[in-house]
């Protein structure tokens, strides 16, 4: 089986990846937590993880039942390094939703046409309607971080958009709209070891790109975008939800209950979501670099 990018993930493991990252991966268990400071020592246990990602499923049904007949608007916006979990974890949200009102937006980099726009112009287009809930699998972040880090984008581009970014969302909130942005946070070890999954996986190779390979060499630079981004672009309107995901499993399941405890729907049962593992997910401060 050939490798994508002539296996310069395997070659970045073997020759670039620093020797403590070299030394976890080569010692692991794949089942072992990698993070010294997780709050779990151990993943999750799959028959737990399921019988409470059903009561879930079962409360963000009726969750979209009252966003259809009241017309609310949602917007989930999900960020975080490669391979951190962003889609697996929306795919979760949407397992049992009408796709018809409950869609995924990833945009491809923007055209001719759109860089010549205000930036937040091609997601504005985006948003959702009423009775509909958006799943932002990466958004207007990407200035923030990805495009400071290869240099999409000029400091004074960047600038700008730190400088609108706050009364953007201020206003998306202030017009109905219920926005909840989540950063999701994997150690290097579990990043590369799930980006070498990827690279020799025939059925995932098509997640991978250009960036990731290049990415796995920027970790510091992502490190330092990625902590300024959420310092200046948190706010009491839309605040950031931090998600530790290196446990897939725990991470899908507190993100959803964040949405859930979010939202005043009908019939909504408290019990049957649980309470948010706030060692998982959390406020920026919970952030790990």
């Amino acid at each position: 089986m050939s490798l994508p990018f002539d296996g310069a993930i395997t070659d970045f493991f073997e020759n670039g990846a620093p020797d403590d990252i070299r030394t976890k991966l080569r010692t692991a268990d794949k089942s072992d937590i990698l993070t010294p400071s997780y709050p779990h020592s151990e993943r999750m246990k799959r028959k737990v993880y399921e019988d409470e990602m059903d009561a879930l499923q079962i409360e963000l049904v009726k969750m979209q039942d009252w966003v259809k007949e009241t017309g609310a608007r949602v917007a989930c916006v999900f960020e975080g390094r490669d391979a951190a979990g962003k889609g697996g974890t929306i795919k979760r949200f949407r397992e049992n939703l009408n796709p018809r009102g409950a869609r995924v937006v990833a945009l491809s980099k923007p055209s001719e046409t759109e860089r010549s726009e205000w930036y937040f112009q091609r997601y504005i287009r985006q948003l959702p309607a009423g009775g509909e809930i958006v799943f932002f699998d990466r958004s207007w972040y990407n200035r923030g971080v990805v495009e400071k880090v290869f240099e999409f984008c000029t400091d004074a581009q960047r600038e700008h958009f730190f400088a609108q970014v706050k009364p953007f969302e201020d206003m998306l909130v202030e017009d109905g709209i219920h926005v909840f942005k989540f950063w999701l946070n994997v150690c290097r070890a579990e990043q590369l070891r799930r980006i070498m999954a990827r690279e020799n996986d025939p059925l995932k190779q098509w997640k991978l790109s250009w960036i990731d390979v290049e990415g796995l060499k920027k970790w510091d630079a992502y490190t330092d975008a990625i902590r300024e981004t959420l310092e200046r672009s948190q706010s009491d309107h839309a605040p950031w939800t931090i998600v530790r995901s290196d446990d897939k499993k725990r991470a899908r399941l507190n993100a959803i209950r964040t949405v859930l405890h979010g939202l005043d729907y009908t019939n909504k049962d408290a019990q049957a979501i649980g309470k948010i593992d706030k060692g998982i997910c959390g406020g920026p401060d919970i952030w790990d670099a």
